[in-house]
């Protein structure tokens, strides 16, 4: 084992490293280096939502019409992609730890490729859908091919990021779903002005096929970017930078480096804690309120349209929206990191989304229900610091991989759910539906009351034992 490797009884840590003010500069100089790298994965993101969302954009150019779609089978078109996500995270993330190798995992899910290009392939294909069977098999199998991405993301970076360092990395990534609510909306506005009839077809098939058709081009590239573990990168890192990411972490964990490694009997010991840790489910159907409060994204368009405006003033208000909330959610992130705080972080932005349905609620005045808008997509904020909350909660690296996907798979359902809050039935008001959201979020928002109760007990008992002399200093909850 070598001496950066040793557990945290070490006399010096930084000795190894030259002093503690040369440590400094170095993981300076390692962060920078890591987050130029995992940059890719906000683009990867972006891709990803855009391809996710495209059928509410689709939808104000004769998407329903052309299919002969019903408002429930609509419904069910976006629902069935998040019945992909359901087969999928667990056994992926567990494989990604096993194959240790995300560089290639998650742009490609495979050495050739091949699923990413399928996934952007699908996409592109559901331009060619002619039926309601058709489209719902091309949007399960762009879900399918897609689950390994996020929770996948979310571990690769809570393995190199420390937890004070994690919620803005976690706030970037997903920044990458607000950006493409943003860019999304402006890009659809543009092809379905100008691609109408083009080579014979509509409008919103050309939306599907231009969007699918930049993911499939995208995954090469990411593939020489995007980096591995820290115990199995090193072509871009000098010996003492791969020495101190292993390093950092172990002492951000309170384990030894060691301990970080994974083996196929860590993965399913795992798998096994994670799935019998109340703590997990806790989040999970907590996460799942949070999800369900946020359904309101998929039809985003839908009630931009409510304010009466034509179709591409519509898709164009869409967009400020978004850019609002990118910087409320990093900005938020950003402060939670340096204040080592989480709970009231998640709390607030979900309070200014429920002042945002109660809004859209009360009036259908045009200024007031845009107002909505913005706070609805600010309590994405809540969302993204939630993410972080959980990364820096479960501390052990395989069982984290596995709680990331089960916590996201069970969240999903939310998603689900939620792809049936908006019915044509309810509008244009979707009084009902904004009130659905605004429980679901005062529920999550319950629960995670409950939670940083829970973490607050288990600092106090921690810090007890060592008052008694029982144990040296040890892990302290982020609360």
């Amino acid at each position: 084992m070598d001496d950066v490797d040793r557990p945290l009884l070490h006399v010096d840590p930084d000795a190894a490293f030259g002093g503690r003010f040369a440590r400094q500069e170095l993981e300076q100089q390692l962060v920078w280096k890591l987050d130029k790298r995992c940059s890719i994965l906000v683009v990867i993101y972006v891709l990803n939502y855009i391809d996710r969302n495209n059928a509410s954009a689709a939808r104000l150019n004769g998407f329903e019409r052309d299919l002969h779609l019903t408002d429930n089978q609509f419904a069910r078109v976006l629902a069935i992609l998040y019945v992909g996500y359901l087969v999928m995270q667990i056994p992926s993330n567990m494989f990604l730890v096993f194959m240790g190798r995300p560089s290639v995992y998650l742009p490609s899910l495979n050495p050739d490729m091949l699923k990413l290009r399928a996934r952007g392939a699908l996409s592109a294909c559901t331009g060619l859908a002619t039926n309601f069977f058709t489209v719902m098999c091309m949007r399960f199998g762009i879900g399918f091919f897609e689950a390994a991405f996020f929770p996948g993301a979310l571990f690769l970076l809570s393995k190199w990021y420390t937890r004070r360092e994690l919620s803005q990395r976690m706030a970037l990534l997903s920044s990458g779903s607000l950006i493409s609510n943003a860019f999304g909306s402006l890009i659809a506005s543009s092809i379905l002005e100008s691609m109408d009839g083009a080579f014979g077809f509509a409008a919103w098939r050309w939306l599907f096929f231009l969007e699918g058709g930049l993911t499939v081009a995208i995954a090469i590239l990411a593939i020489f970017i995007l980096p591995d573990f820290p115990e199995s990168s090193s072509a871009w890192l000098s010996i003492a930078e791969q020495t101190l990411a292993r390093r950092r972490m172990a002492e951000d964990a309170g384990l030894e480096a060691d301990s970080l490694k994974p083996n196929m009997t860590a993965i399913t010991e795992g798998l096994k804690s994670a799935i019998w840790d109340w703590q997990v489910w806790w989040l999970a159907i907590a996460l799942t309120f949070v999800v369900m409060s946020l359904s309101f994204n998929a039809y985003f368009p839908t009630l931009a349209e409510t304010m009466g405006y034509g179709r591409t003033l519509t898709l164009l208000l869409c967009a400020p929206p978004w850019f609002v909330a990118t910087f409320v959610a990093f900005t938020n992130s950003r402060h939670s990191d340096q204040h080592g705080e989480r709970f009231w972080h998640i709390t607030w932005p979900l309070v200014i989304g429920i002042v945002g349905f109660l809004l859209a609620m009360a009036t259908m005045n045009a200024a007031v229900r845009y107002l909505s808008l913005f706070f609805m997509a600010s309590s994405y904020a809540g969302f993204i610091c939630f993410l972080a909350w959980i990364s820096g909660t479960i501390r052990d690296s395989s069982k984290r991989a596995v709680s990331l996907a089960l916590i996201n798979t069970i969240s999903s359902l939310g998603n689900v759910l939620g792809s049936f809050f908006f019915p044509s039935a309810w509008g244009p008001r979707y009084a009902t539906s904004f009130s659905i959201c605004a429980c679901a979020s005062a529920i999550g928002i319950l629960l995670c009351l409950v939670f940083r109760r829970h973490l607050a007990h288990l600092n106090a008992e921690q810090g007890r034992r060592e008052l008694e002399g029982d144990e040296p200093r040890g892990y302290r909850y982020m609360l």
